[in-house]
């Protein structure tokens, strides 16, 4: 492994952790502003795998980067979307 890689995994790893870290923040606020959130990151994740051939389909990269199984981090932290965030959200996707 390169040192790129090996620092690049490095602050993969530091992501993962600081939105664990900050499970407050909701994958639509993620969405609004960076236009990424939780979710992109897990299917990047199982894309990425299959694209060097190992297997790890999406609910396990879910697991992964939430660092729980994804109905258990709904249960927990997800929290209903205000109006707020959904007429921001739908603008986001006008763009």
């Amino acid at each position: 492994m390169s040192r790129r890689t090996e620092i690049e995994a490095d602050v993969f790893r530091k992501l993962v952790a600081h939105l664990d870290n900050n499970k407050e923040v909701q994958n639509i606020d993620l969405m609004i502003l960076a236009n990424f959130c939780r979710n992109c990151l897990a299917k990047w994740y199982s894309a990425s795998a299959a694209d060097l051939g190992e297997d790890i389909d999406y609910e396990q990269a879910r697991e992964i980067i939430y660092r729980m199984p994804y109905a258990e981090w709904k249960q927990n932290y997800q929290t209903e979307a205000t109006a707020e965030q959904l007429a921001a959200m739908q603008a986001r996707k006008s763009r």
